[in-house]
């Protein structure tokens, strides 16, 4: 049984790895620059770090989707609270990078389709309107 259960994770593990690869890949031809990949920090990992052509700092969530799943029901809220203390902790060692503004991006990867990028897709609540 735990011969199954590691094997499960490693395929998860590697389509993850898959569908970050392939989300940065998009991201780099509309323009961003890649700027981190899986940050982690002592709140969590951030699965990409990008820079919008226009300056904007992207915490972007890349998530596997099935088809009948919507984009931003993929993200649960405890998962954007983690994401929001883990960029709130990476911006405080590198305040200069958020000062063209901060948003979080989501980046969906289904099988035989393109990934897709919903810019601004959530906003944590504990940064509210301020730090956007």
């Amino acid at each position: 049984m735990k011969s199954k259960d590691r094997n499960a994770r490693l395929a998860a593990e590697r389509r993850g790895r898959r569908g970050e690869l392939l989300a940065s890949i998009m991201l780099m031809l509309k323009g961003y620059r890649i700027l981190g990949r899986r940050v982690r920090s002592r709140f969590g990992e951030i699965d990409l770090i990008a820079r919008s052509p226009a300056g904007i700092l992207c915490f972007v969530e890349v998530k596997a989707r099935t088809a009948g799943e919507t984009a931003l029901d993929s993200v649960s809220m405890h998962q954007q609270m983690r994401i929001g203390r883990a960029a709130e902790l990476y911006l405080a060692q590198r305040p200069q990078l958020g000062a063209k503004g901060v948003r979080f991006d989501l980046v969906t990867v289904a099988a035989r389709r393109l990934p897709q990028h919903f810019p601004a897709a959530w906003q944590p609540e504990a940064w509210g309107s301020t730090r956007l």
